[in-house]
């Protein structure tokens, strides 16, 4: 039986019992459900998988009791059908906040050495979700001040002390701040795509798992003539990536040549990226290169959303860097002072873009954006 239904059923057996129906179930580890292929991610010491925890991480995704007014959820900008993130250009947060940075998709999050587009000090999911929870500038789950709503919330609904019971057994008091974020930390690192078409043909030996054109774009995108591959290599098709094998951790944030103000290689306020953090000024513009998997359904792109679709990204780099010609923000990013030295411009022929966006779109994992056990629970 789920865990979830099985904390609920004894919940109301117990009810009508007067005692307790059932005792706490044995902490089941989490099994990974993952190719040969590809490792586990790494997860923090003080917070092992277990199923229970996965289970109660699920369901607190999707509950809008996690927000202040109680009308958004983690969800509600982390959308499955779009690899968990979604359509807008930017985010908005429960109280109509309006960001200044797309919403990041969650794809292989458990995997990433780096959490946020542009923060090189938030590294583990449980401390990050505070920020969403609890931030204030801007306003996203917008429960500031409210810490002991939530718990109460979470307490009176029946489903859940049964539930948090069972994922922290040794908790004397399972249900606080610190188990929901470890619970939800849980779940999103289930959130593992690798069986895109791609990976049946590189990877599963399915030499037909992909077209011509998809395989002439692999080979453009691993060139030395377009050196996509130096931000977005390995499995994970980012450069800030780790997992439960690797013995040396590394982050990387780009400055791509989006924006070169007036010429002063500024970009625009409340987003300057990692100079944000460190005031040093080689640091501005600088941003983390997202993962490629299923980057076909997370239109618009980049940090801001500011480009609309996979034919304009190609666009932006291969004239190494945007030109903005008039508006606040005129300039032309491929003289930006501060950008990458790969990012340094190509031209393409029309059957070499096709190929390259053949190749992209080859990246999405179907599966990944239609499994039951990352939907919203029934």
């Amino acid at each position: 039986m789920n865990p979830a239904r099985r904390a609920v059923l004894c919940l109301a057996l117990a009810t009508v019992a007067g005692s307790s129906a059932c005792s706490a179930p044995a902490q089941t580890e989490y099994v990974w459900k993952l190719p040969p292929w590809a490792a586990p991610p790494l997860v923090p010491r003080d917070n092992p998988m277990t199923q229970a925890k996965v289970d109660l991480g699920h369901y607190l995704f999707y509950d809008h009791k996690l927000s202040g007014n109680q009308t958004f959820s983690c969800a509600s900008c982390h959308m499955q059908r779009f690899a968990f993130t979604d359509p807008r250009t930017t985010a908005i947060g429960s109280t109509g906040m309006h960001h200044p940075r797309r919403t990041p998709t969650l794809t292989n999050v458990g995997y990433l050495t780096i959490l946020t587009w542009a923060n090189p000090l938030q590294r583990k999911l449980e401390k990050q979700m505070l920020v969403p929870m609890f931030g204030e500038h801007p306003v996203e789950l917008g429960l500031s001040g409210k810490e002991k709503i939530l718990i109460a919330r979470l307490a009176g609904d029946p489903r859940y002390p049964p539930m948090f019971g069972a994922a922290f057994p040794n908790d004397p008091n399972p249900i606080s701040l610190g188990n929901v974020t470890k619970a939800i930390a849980s779940f999103e690192r289930t959130m593992t795509s690798f069986d895109s078409p791609y990976d049946r043909y590189r990877y599963g030996h399915e030499p037909n798992a992909i077209d011509a054109s998809a395989k002439r774009g692999e080979a453009l995108f691993f060139s030395e003539r377009l050196d996509c591959f130096h931000c977005h290599g390995g499995i994970g098709f980012t450069d800030s990536m780790a997992d439960a094998r690797t013995r040396l951790f590394q982050h990387s944030f780009h400055n791509t040549g989006l924006y070169n103000v007036h010429g002063t290689g500024n970009y625009p306020p409340n987003n300057m990226g990692v100079y944000e953090i460190t005031r040093f000024v080689k640091d501005i513009g600088a941003f983390k290169a997202p993962t490629l998997r299923n980057v076909a359904v997370r239109a618009p792109y980049m940090h801001d959303g500011s480009v609309r679709d996979l034919d304009a990204v190609l666009d932006h780099y291969a004239a190494g860097g945007r030109t903005i010609s008039s508006g606040p923000y005129a300039g032309v990013g491929r003289l930006n002072p501060h950008k990458d030295l790969v990012i340094h411009g190509f031209t393409l022929t029309k059957r070499e873009r096709v190929d390259l966006i053949a190749f992209l779109q080859s990246l999405t994992d179907e599966s990944f954006l239609t499994n039951p056990a990352l939907a919203e629970p029934r």
